[in-house]
């Protein structure tokens, strides 16, 4: 399980908070508040009751303890198609256990491709991580933060520009796991 956990880990130091990708990410890191649960999962029925699970488990966990989960799923989607697709079941599952407005989902992909682009475009980058994950995200924490930072419109547009101007070196050290 650690040989799954510690790059994402990395990843998570060196990409989403060391470029600032996520500026929201930085505190609970430091705090030691992010959850990672290693999928078993190798179907739908069971990445949904994993996915149920951490929701669950963050009803009943304080945001001080636990602000936020990454369920990361080594041996199942990873298929950027099929993961993109299980998405609409995850979707459905925080809709009908009435989770829609408490938690929402930020998803990661090593393959991940926006609408749009070419597999290679640089602003793939921004969502690609070592494994398929979904980060359950609670949506009160999301609101306040917010709520607090200055034009949040822009972390999307400033994220691409900062990928497009990382050397070919740079990159190959922050994403291992991909090949250039």
């Amino acid at each position: 399980m650690q040989q799954v956990i510690e790059p994402v880990q990395q990843w998570l130091a060196d990409v989403v908070v060391g470029l600032n990708l996520c500026p929201f990410a930085r505190k609970p890191l430091r705090a030691g508040q992010v959850r990672y649960r290693v999928s078993k999962a190798n179907d739908e029925k069971a990445l949904m009751a994993e996915l149920l699970e951490e929701m669950q488990l963050l009803d009943v966990t304080a945001a001080e303890e636990v602000e936020t989960t990454l369920l990361i799923i080594p041996d199942y989607l990873r298929n950027f198609s099929d993961y993109n697709q299980f998405l609409e079941l995850a979707e459905w599952l925080i809709e009908r256990q009435e989770y829609s407005g408490i938690y929402q989902l930020a998803t990661f992909h090593p393959n991940y491709q926006f609408a749009g682009t070419a597999p290679e475009d640089a602003e793939n980058l921004t969502n690609r991580a070592p494994y398929p994950i979904l980060h359950i995200l609670r949506e009160a924490s999301v609101e306040m933060i917010l709520a607090k930072y200055p034009n949040p419109d822009s972390i999307p547009e400033n994220n691409i520009r900062l990928i497009k101007n990382i050397s070919g070196k740079e990159k190959r050290r922050l994403f291992p796991f991909l090949h250039f």
